[in-house]
C-alpha cells in the first residue's frame, strides 16, 4: 500500500514564511479549494516550518492522496499530490466456503470509489473474522492491488481459508454429581469424531461456547443446584491451530429441595387461602426456578379470573443450609397500573399479523403483565416459523402505557420429501410428500402424501387451522385412501376415510379432540380357498359413520420435572350415526418415562390396548386390530392374533381386542456423544384376540389364537440421531410364540420421541 512522503527542505524550525501564491499540482478529482482547506494556509499569513509540517499531515490524513509534497519556493508554496486511484472492480480469489456475493456484503470498499489502503486492510480483517465465525482460525486474507490505466486499480482479496478448528476434546473439572459424558450431552458444542463431515457442531466458535455456559447453568439450576458456578473455561489451541481442547471448570454446590410453601398478601380484596389451595408445588420436591415460574403464572392467571387486575406475585425464597431446603413464600402485591397501548409487529414478510397476535393472551388496553408477555414470546418462538423472534416492551405515549415490539425473522416452513422403498409384501415403491406448517402465512398446517408401490397405493391429505376465532382451538380434517394387493394374503383391500376434527385444551396439561369419521372398506379379489375372508368379501362395500373423542394428558405441557414424564390417551368412537354398522371402538395408551443413574439411563414403560364391540353387523378384517412391529416388536404386521390356517389358507384375521405392554431402557454405549448413537434393551408382552361367534362360523378351516394368548419378546435396539433423522434399529427374539406366528427379527424405523 502507498505511503505519504513530505519533502520539506532542511530548515530551522525558527524560520518563517510568507507566501503570496499557492500552486497545487497533480490533482485530478479533488478540487484545489478542498486541498487548501486541509492545508489551512492563507495567502499572506506568516507560517513556520512546524505549521507547514502540520499542513502536510492534515492533507495526507484526509485519505485522498497516496503521496503529498509541500515545497516552499520563495514567496510561492507548491503543494504536489498524487491522488489515490479509483477502484475499477473488487474480486475474491481462493474462497470456496463463503460465496463472492456474501463477502461483498462484508467489505466496505466499493467499485468506482476512491481506493483507501486503510479501508482495504479493515476489509481484509472483516473477511478473516467471517471465517473465524465458521471456526477457520487459520484463515488469512491479503488485499492486492493491480494497477490499470487512467489511475484505476483492481482490488483483489486473496483468501486462504485454511481448515476448521475443531473441538478435539471437551472436559470438565469439579463435577461430581454428573459425569463428563452426561454434561457433554447438555452442550451445543460437540467433540470432533469420525462423523465430522456430517456433524458440524464440532467446530470451535466462541459465541457457541458462551451459549454452552448458559446451558450448563440452566441444567444444574433446574436440578436444584442453586450455587452452581462456572469458575472458568480453558480453550487451548493446538500447535497446528486446527483443534481446541476445551475444559469447563465448575463448582456444583449442594442440591436443594423445596421446603415450606406459603401464600401471603396484605391486600384486603385478596383471599390468600384461595390462592394457597391452587399451589401444586410440594415440600421435598427438587427445587427448580421453572417450578416457581409455573406457580407464579398459575396464581397470576387466577388473579385475573377473580377480577383482581394489577395483582402481581413476588416469590420470597429463604435458604435453610442445615437441611438443604428453600422455603418459598408467594406474596401477592399491588403492581403498577400500566396498560398496553399497542402491539407492533415487524419483520413478518409471509406470516400474517393475526397469527402472531393470537399468541398473546392480552390485547391493546389490557393491564400489562411482564410475565404474560414473556410467555407470549415463548409461544411465538415455539411456532417454528421464525429464525428469530424478539419481544420487548417500551414506554408508550405516557408512563402508564407500554408498547410491545415484536421483531421476527421468517424462515422456510415447508418441506418436500421424495423416497423409495422395497418390501417383500409391497414390492418397490416411490413416495412423495409435501408439508407446510405455515400455509399461506396463516399458521395453518397442510400436508399430502402419495405412496405408489407395486402392490400398494396410498394417498393422504391433512389440513388444520390451529387458531380458530383467534383462540387455542384447532379445526381440521384428513382424507385417506389406500389400495393393497397383498402378496402374503389371499385377498386385497380398499379403504378410505374422511375425518373432520376439533381440538381444544380442557386443562393446563390436557386436550380434547372431537371428531366425525366416515370410513369406507372393501375386501376384493379373495381367492376361492379362503373361508372367513371370502365370506367377508361377499358382503361387498361397507360404510361406517361414527363420532368420537380422544382425551390426552401430558405432563410435559408444563415441564415440572426434567427427569420424569407421563402421558395418557383415551379415545372412543361410536358408530351408528348412519352407515352400515353400530359399534364402539375404544383405544387407550399410557406412557411413563424417567431417568436414573444421574440421568445416564432412561427407563420407559408403555401400556396400550383397544376393544371393538359391535351391536349391529360384525367386524371384518379391515376393521379389527392388526398389530405390527410399531406396537409389538418381533412380529410382522398381523403376525400374531386370530388366524385361519389349513387347506391352503393362511390369513391373519385381526382381533376385536388387543393389549401390549412395552418396557425398555436406553443407555449410552460409550461412544462419543457427537455420534448420536446409544443402545437399548426391551421386553414386550402382548396379545391380539377375540372373534365373534358369527365370524368363527364363517370359517372353512381351523381358526387359531382366538383367546388371550400372550407372546413375549426380548431384544436390543440401536438409536442413531443421524443426518437423515432419528433412526431406531431393533433386533428381537420371541421368547413365547406359536408356530403359525410370523416372526420379524429385525426392523428399522423412525425413532419417535415421546
Amino acid at each position: 500500500m502507498g505511503a505519504g512522503v513530505a519533502t520539506i527542505p532542511e530548515i530551522a524550525y525558527a524560520q518563517s514564511y510568507v507566501f503570496n501564491a499557492v500552486s497545487i499540482e497533480g490533482n485530478r478529482r479533488v478540487e484545489p479549494g478542498t486541498i487548501l482547506s486541509y492545508a489551512g494556509i492563507a495567502r499572506g499569513d506568516r507560517v513556520s516550518a512546524a505549521q507547514l509540517n502540520d499542513a502536510y499531515q492534515r492533507i495526507l490524513g484526509s485519505g485522498l492522496f497516496e503521496t503529498v509534497e509541500i515545497i516552499p519556493q520563495g514567496s510561492r508554496l507548491v503543494i504536489r499530490v498524487v491522488e489515490y486511484p479509483t477502484i475499477n472492480r473488487i474480486a475474491f480469489e481462493g474462497n470456496k466456503r463463503i460465496k463472492d456475493e456474501d463477502l461483498a456484503q462484508i467489505v466496505q470498499s466499493q467499485s468506482r470509489r476512491v481506493f483507501s489502503p486503510r479501508v482495504a486492510e479493515a476489509d481484509a480483517q472483516a473477511v478473516s473474522k467471517a471465517y473465524e465465525v465458521q471456526g477457520r482460525l487459520a484463515a488469512r486474507v491479503s488485499p492486492k492491488v493491480i494497477r490499470r490505466s487512467d489511475n484505476r486499480v483492481d482490488l483483489v482479496f486473496e483468501v486462504f481459508e485454511g481448515g476448521v478448528a475443531e473441538v478435539e476434546r471437551i472436559g470438565f473439572v469439579g463435577n461430581g454429581q454428573y459425569s463428563d459424558r452426561r454434561l457433554r450431552r447438555v452442550l451445543d458444542t460437540k467433540q470432533a469424531g469420525l462423523l465430522r463431515a456430517v456433524i458440524r457442531k464440532d467446530t470451535f466458535i466462541e459465541d457457541r461456547v458462551e451459549f454452552d455456559k448458559q446451558l450448563l447453568r440452566d441444567f444444574y439450576s433446574s436440578r436444584g443446584y442453586v450455587d452452581f458456578r462456572i469458575t472458568g473455561i480453558n480453550a487451548e489451541l493446538s500447535q497446528e491451530r486446527d483443534g481446541y481442547f476445551v475444559t469447563f471448570n465448575v463448582e456444583e454446590g449442594q442440591q436443594f429441595k423445596v421446603g415450606e410453601v406459603s401464600v401471603t398478601s396484605d391486600l384486603s380484596e385478596v383471599d390468600a387461602d384461595l390462592f394457597a389451595s391452587k399451589i401444586r408445588l410440594k415440600r421435598g420436591k427438587v427445587y427448580s426456578p421453572a417450578l416457581v415460574e409455573n406457580e407464579i403464572a398459575r396464581l397470576e392467571k387466577l388473579a385475573v379470573n377473580e377480577g383482581l387486575n394489577f395483582v402481581r406475585v413476588e416469590p420470597r425464597v429463604s435458604r435453610n443450609d442445615r437441611d438443604l431446603t428453600l422455603d418459598i413464600e408467594f406474596q401477592l402485591v399491588r403492581g403498577e397500573r400500566i396498560f398496553i397501548e399497542r402491539i407492533d409487529i415487524e419483520g413478518n414478510t409471509t406470516t400474517l399479523d393475526r397469527v402472531i397476535r393470537r399468541q398473546f393472551e392480552v390485547v391493546e388496553g389490557d393491564p400489562f403483565n411482564p410475565r404474560a408477555i414473556r410467555e407470549s414470546a415463548e409461544r411465538i418462538r415455539a411456532l417454528g416459523f421464525f429464525n428469530k423472534a424478539d419481544v420487548d416492551a417500551r414506554e408508550g405515549s405516557s408512563p402508564q402505557q407500554v408498547v410491545i415490539d415484536v421483531d421476527v425473522e421468517e424462515k422456510p416452513t415447508g418441506s418436500i420429501s421424495l423416497g423409495g422403498s422395497y418390501s417383500t409384501a409391497n414390492g418397490i415403491g416411490i413416495t412423495f410428500g409435501f408439508s407446510e406448517k405455515n400455509f399461506l402465512g396463516r399458521g395453518q398446517a397442510f400436508s399430502f402424501k402419495i405412496s405408489n408401490a407395486a402392490e400398494s397405493q396410498q394417498y393422504g391429505l391433512r389440513f388444520a387451522e390451529p387458531g380458530l376465532f383467534g383462540r387455542d382451538l384447532a379445526l381440521g380434517f384428513q382424507l385417506g385412501y389406500s389400495e393393497t394387493d397383498n402378496l402374503n394374503a389371499d385377498y386385497d383391500t380398499v379403504t378410505g376415510i374422511f375425518q373432520p376434527f376439533l381440538e381444544f385444551p380442557v386443562a393446563e396439561q390436557a386436550r380434547l379432540q372431537l371428531r366425525y369419521s366416515l370410513d369406507y372398506g372393501h375386501i376384493r379379489n379373495a381367492t376361492d380357498v379362503g373361508g372367513i375372508v371370502i365370506a367377508e368379501a361377499a358382503e361387498g362395500e361397507r360404510y361406517d359413520s361414527s363420532v368420537g373423542y380422544t382425551y390426552i394428558f401430558d405432563s410435559l405441557a408444563r415441564g415440572l420435572d426434567p427427569n420424569t414424564r407421563y402421558r395418557f390417551e383415551f379415545g372412543q368412537d361410536f358408530a351408528g350415526l348412519g352407515g352400515d354398522t353400530t359399534f364402539i371402538r375404544t383405544n387407550a395408551k399410557a406412557i411413563a418415562q424417567t431417568r436414573i443413574m444421574n440421568e445416564e439411563v432412561t427407563l420407559r414403560a408403555t401400556l396400550e390396548g383397544g376393544a371393538l364391540s359391535y351391536t349391529q353387523g360384525d367386524s371384518r378384517v379391515t376393521d379389527r386390530f392388526l398389530v405390527g412391529p410399531d406396537i409389538m416388536r418381533g412380529f410382522t404386521y398381523g403376525g400374531i392374533g386370530p388366524r385361519e390356517v389349513g387347506g391352503g389358507v393362511d390369513d391373519a384375521l385381526g382381533g376385536n381386542l388387543y393389549a401390549v405392554a412395552r418396557f425398555e431402557a436406553e443407555f449410552p454405549l460409550g461412544l462419543p456423544e457427537e455420534y448420536g448413537i446409544s443402545g437399548g434393551l426391551f421386553y414386550d408382552v402382548g396379545s391380539v384376540w377375540g372373534l365373534s361367534d358369527s365370524t368363527k362360523n364363517k370359517a372353512t378351516e381351523s381358526v387359531v389364537s382366538t383367546g388371550f394368548d400372550a407372546r413375549h419378546v426380548i431384544g436390543f435396539s440401536i438409536f442413531w440421531d443421524s443426518a437423515f433423522g432419528p433412526l431406531r434399529l431393533n433386533f428381537s427374539e420371541p421368547l413365547v410364540k406359536r408356530k403359525y406366528d410370523e416372526v420379524q427379527n429385525f426392523n428399522l424405523t423412525i425413532s419417535s420421541q415421546f
